[in-house]
């Protein structure tokens, strides 16, 4: 009996790993919080480099179909270099191909967009590039930005 006993808990505990493995197969490789460390904006032949600033950071965030940024300054909103910036949305990804729907955002002229975007991943690095075009703001322009896994 206790044979029959250990025995079913052992086909049990198996059945669990092999259910939480495949799991984590089929979830996707961006979810998670990942930091900016490089971005940069290309308008024509003009390429500015947006990002790093100097006591500032950003974050990105994805969950299982969504995305939040949030950039802060890291001095306590004191002085003339204060920023908090934040948006958040849906996200579909198919291989590199990565598409966002930005519901929310403190700029909100960017509200209710699709953009569509390449990703790149290298083991803890990030890549997106891609355009962000607004016609009503005059946005025309190319990003990348490179985030690490935080």
């Amino acid at each position: 009996m206790k044979i029959k006993l250990l025995s079913a808990i052992i086909l049990i505990a198996g059945f669990s790993c092999e259910q939480k493995n495949a799991t984590e197969k089929d979830s996707s490789p961006i979810l998670g919080t990942w930091k900016l460390v490089s971005s940069k904006v290309i308008m024509g032949k003009d390429t500015t480099l947006t990002f790093p600033i100097q006591n500032q950071e950003m974050i990105k965030i994805f969950n299982e179909d969504t995305f939040a940024f949030f950039k802060h300054d890291t001095n306590g909103a004191k002085g003339d270099s204060a920023v908090f910036d934040a948006g958040s949305g849906t996200y579909k990804l198919n291989g590199q191909d990565y598409s966002e729907h930005l519901e929310y955002c403190n700029y909100r002229g960017w509200e209710n967009r699709d953009f569509s975007f390449k990703l790149r991943l290298s083991n803890d690095t990030l890549i997106q590039t891609g355009i962000e075009k607004i016609d009503s703001l005059n946005i025309n322009q190319e990003i990348v930005e490179i985030y690490v896994r935080r």
